[in-house]
């Protein structure tokens, strides 16, 4: 492989490493931001298991959103690697 191949190939990875963090950072967002201040109002009128809905994403559903994203990171840069041939061999 030549040295512009794989300077194209470290490039194209990058580039589809970027988009999926922005992606899970823009679902961060919107979860801790969105749901657990800007949208609470609307929220609150929805009850789950005798918590407001609001109170319940600021509280506990911001955790789970966070560890399921750490997952899904994981997960698809483990086959992202694998696309680019780069993972490690264990």
């Amino acid at each position: 492989m030549s040295e512009e191949q794989k300077r194209d190939n470290a490039q194209a990875y990058w580039q589809k490493n970027v988009r999926l963090m922005a992606g899970l950072l823009v679902v961060w967002f919107v979860v801790s931001f969105g749901c657990g201040i800007l949208f609470v109002d609307e929220l609150n009128q929805i009850r789950i298991g005798g918590y407001k809905l609001g109170f319940w994403f600021a509280q506990q559903g911001s955790i789970y959103t966070f560890l399921a994203i750490i997952f899904i990171y994981a997960f698809q840069m483990r086959k992202l690697d694998r696309e680019f041939g780069v993972e490690d061999d264990e």
